[in-house]
């Protein structure tokens, strides 16, 4: 005669331990959407720890902006005007002047837009001293969504390299007629079949970079390959890293940097980006090995990454909501909250990772994010971690993406634990209420 007592404290303590968790959430969000990291305006760019040089990043999606660090770790320079910034690289010859792709989202109609959204890409100098823009070059283009140019390479005075989302396309431009004196189109060498959905977003053209040797190097996102581009035949077969779905050479990576033969290479730096790290890979007797890798238990969709002439590795962790230096030893020693960034460099070094040397030739040493100790603490870090284990980072960066600017990978997890806490505790009000109504278990025994 003791059961209906034992159930009500059953239900009692599933009731409270409900409230409790939730009530965790809540508390958790709250704090995020409260005190949540901002750089939408100058006043809230946190400051950086000192450095040895101006630190430049760019921001796209949320929060467009281009921030320049002084070597002591205030803003030095701060630019919104755009709405999404994409790779930064100094000019030759001026110490304080950097050159940049960005994109301006056009949500009107009108004779720039028939049918909105649209996208106008602009390559632009800006000189972090004055605060001087001069526009290079520009261009309207039809949609917005992988609409964007997100890296230029500067050939000479008047002719850049530009990588073109749009059209699936790497162009050469000169800039003071805007007349295009070279192009290859990926649908030369890929099927329309492969890659991601056509014409959305097919090859998802993200980075381009031209060799001393004259030769162009691209990444192509969703074949999950880097080429090398002849200008007079086209892709050279046997230098291409990677292969479409072939995830654990790479998964749809950003910003591949090559490091030449006179640093330790041939060697390319690449941001594995759903991966969730760093990584190097050598050529090595005509084929690419991977050399190096880096992640730690908070990198999240990583999309540049640089290797420092003294030998460090400078890298932009979008998801993760910072930019960081690791050492040889692959400790962090210096980092910076930044909401979104997407490219980052440190002039003086020279562009990207033109400056630095191999991980072959520098002795480094591999670290994963199980070699790495835990930053910083929350109540549900934990939990995140556990479920990040078996959680794709794909699956996680998809929501992180549009989620609003202050979700971080902590508070995407709350927000999975609240849902399924609560849809259990509504389960089972429902089954105390209306005992009459039965709840099969889809996996059962047959008889």
């Amino acid at each position: 005669m003791q059961r209906p007592r034992v159930m009500a404290t059953s239900k009692t303590a599933i009731r409270l331990l409900s409230i409790l968790v939730l009530l965790l959430v809540a508390v958790t969000l709250a704090h995020a959407a409260t005190t949540g990291l901002s750089t939408q305006t100058a006043a809230e760019v946190p400051e950086a720890p000192p450095a040895d040089n101006v630190t430049v990043v760019t921001e796209s999606a949320r929060a467009g902006t281009l921030i320049a660090y002084a070597p002591n770790g205030s803003v030095l320079y701060y630019n919104n005007s755009r709405t999404k910034y994409f790779d930064v690289d100094p000019v030759e010859g001026e110490s304080m002047t950097v050159e940049y792709v960005a994109t301006d989202t056009i949500h009107s109609q009108g004779p720039t837009c028939s049918d909105p959204p649209c996208a106008y890409n602009t390559l632009e100098r800006a000189n972090l001293s004055t605060g001087e823009v001069t526009e290079l070059y520009g261009r309207y283009d039809y949609k917005e969504t992988a609409g964007e140019w997100h890296d230029a390479d500067r050939i000479d005075d008047e002719r850049v390299v530009i990588s073109d989302i749009v059209d699936d396309q790497v162009f050469i431009v000169n800039t003071e007629t805007e007349v295009v004196e070279w192009l290859w189109d990926a649908q030369s060498e890929y099927s329309v079949e492969g890659g991601g959905p056509y014409p959305e977003d097919w090859a998802h053209v993200n980075d381009v970079e031209v060799l001393d040797d004259g030769r162009i190097m691209v990444s192509l996102r969703n074949q999950d390959q880097v080429v090398f581009l002849d200008r007079e035949t086209g892709r050279i077969d046997d230098w291409t890293l990677g292969s479409e779905d072939a995830y654990d050479v790479q998964y749809e990576q950003h910003n591949p940097d090559y490091i030449p033969e006179e640093r330790g290479g041939p060697a390319i730096v690449v941001a594995d980006s759903e991966n969730g790290r760093v990584q190097e890979f050598q050529r090595v007797d005509g084929e690419w090995e991977r050399s190096w890798q880096w992640a730690d238990d908070r990198i999240q969709w990583p999309r540049d990454a640089d290797r420092l002439p003294n030998g460090n590795t400078l890298i932009a962790d979008t998801h993760g909501k910072r930019v960081l230096e690791v050492d040889e030893s692959g400790d962090v020693v210096w980092q910076v909250p930044v909401s979104h960034p997407y490219d980052v460099e440190r002039l003086g070094t020279g562009d990207e990772s033109s400056g630095g040397e191999s991980a072959q030739s520098l002795g480094l040493e591999s670290r994963t994010a199980d070699d790495a100790a835990t930053d910083g603490f929350s109540p549900l870090a934990p939990l995140a971690a556990a479920v990040h284990a078996v959680v794709p980072h794909r699956v996680i960066n998809g929501v992180l993406y549009v989620g609003p600017a202050w979700m971080g990978r902590v508070e995407f997890f709350a927000v999975g634990v609240g849902a399924l806490v609560a849809l259990g505790w509504l389960g089972a009000e429902i089954r105390w209420r209306f005992p009459a109504i039965s709840i099969r278990s889809p996996f059962y025994r047959k008889e």
